[in-house]
């Protein structure tokens, strides 16, 4: 004889499905916002995108193709200073938030004036609001005496920054906790589906209700969202990144193929792959990330690697973010990005604020799904 087993039912504002950078720093606002939230996460068995980016807080050259995109990622950038003390006072972890601009580094000339004209085609469409720098050789190895000789130059982007993203993930978690939230690990969705004007998930054993569900899973946004009449059209994309030993101090800027953490090793990476959900390394993508990064700073040639690992990207066709509340079932939110850590700030304020019922600080329009819809 089988027996069913019933799901407990349990009570919240907001019910949010994803504990990674995204779902956490939406989840803390709408505690800000006075909400009861609890926070659905699969655990160990999920893809983590979170626990393997590069840390970056990036604005140069983001949203060339989509204004609103540039504006929103300068807007989180202006927001972090205060939102890296917002975390630091409840949790007392400091994040390693540094913004004091960051380097793109161009090898040859062609890449250094194809970087420069899209930059200044950015910075005309932002008005002449878009502080960078164009820096050739002498003027990089100024800035940086360790750049390799054979670097043609760099564009600076003065709003850029970098953090630790592990601290991140814990500060968030532990600030969430602090303030009243409830994180729930290891709670694989079974079901959500729209009950007496608000929503119902089964995760386990559990089942939560709630008046708003937000969707903020990274890549199994795709296999949920269509159960609240939501599109999220992403896929995996691989990065490869190595690690390397302590050493001492050189670079304090970061850039966008290498940077040094805080604790002194160096993190090489940039790589970008369509292999599906295949999350490992291989020695032919690791061999040419290391051999841009020593092109760059010959001084790594002598350094040695400690660790290497693969994460998936959760990027959409054109790259760009999801924020859409379902017009089949009101109240459920998709949030679907690949730059949890840049946007972070923002999800934590305007986006989660919207969520909330305020109305909306800019125009969220141009990041419905329906933009695929062609």
């Amino acid at each position: 004889m089988s027996v069913r087993l019933r799901a407990d039912c349990r009570e919240t504002d907001v019910t949010v499905i994803g504990g990674g950078l995204v779902g956490l720093a939406i989840a803390l606002g709408l505690i800000r916002n006075g909400l009861k939230v609890t926070v659905l996460d699969e655990g160990d068995i999920a893809l983590r995108a979170s626990r393997g980016n590069f840390g970056l807080v990036w604005v140069q050259g983001k949203g060339d193709t989509c204004p609103e995109y540039a504006q929103l990622s300068r807007l989180s950038a202006r927001l972090w200073g205060d939102f890296a003390q917002e975390l630091e006072s409840f949790t007392g972890i400091d994040v390693q938030l540094s913004q004091q601009g960051g380097l793109l580094i161009c090898l040859d000339d062609a890449e250094l004036e194809q970087r420069q004209r899209m930059l200044c085609a950015m910075r005309e469409q932002a008005g002449g609001d878009y502080p960078f720098k164009v820096l050739d050789h002498a003027q990089l190895k100024a800035l940086v005496p360790a750049i390799g000789p054979h670097v043609a130059g760099a564009t600076l982007g003065l709003e850029d920054g970098h953090l630790n993203p592990l601290l991140l993930l814990r500060a968030l978690a532990e600030a969430f906790i602090a303030r009243g939230g409830k994180l729930l690990s290891n709670a694989s969705i079974g079901e959500i589906r729209q009950q007496d004007g608000g929503f119902s998930v089964v995760a386990g054993h559990d089942r939560w209700n709630s008046a708003k569900v937000v969707l903020a899973a990274g890549l199994g946004n795709k296999v949920l969202a269509p159960q609240l009449g939501l599109s999220a059209p992403v896929q995996p994309n691989r990065g490869q990144i190595l690690i390397t030993e302590r050493i001492q101090p050189f670079l304090h800027y970061p850039t966008g193929h290498v940077r040094q953490t805080g604790d002194g090793t160096m993190q090489l990476g940039d790589s970008k792959e369509d292999v599906g959900f295949n999350s490992g390394t291989t020695t032919e993508v690791m061999a040419q990330i290391a051999h841009r990064a020593t092109r760059m700073f010959p001084l790594l040639e002598n350094v040695r690697m400690v660790r290497a690992w693969g994460a998936l990207r959760v990027m959409t066709p054109d790259g760009y973010p999801i924020y859409e509340e379902s017009r089949v079932c009101p109240g459920a939110f998709l949030v679907t990005c690949h730059s949890g850590v840049t946007l972070g700030a923002a999800h934590s304020g305007p986006i989660a604020d919207w969520i909330a019922g305020k109305p909306e600080a800019f125009s969220l329009e141009v990041f419905r799904a329906a933009r695929f819809d062609v």
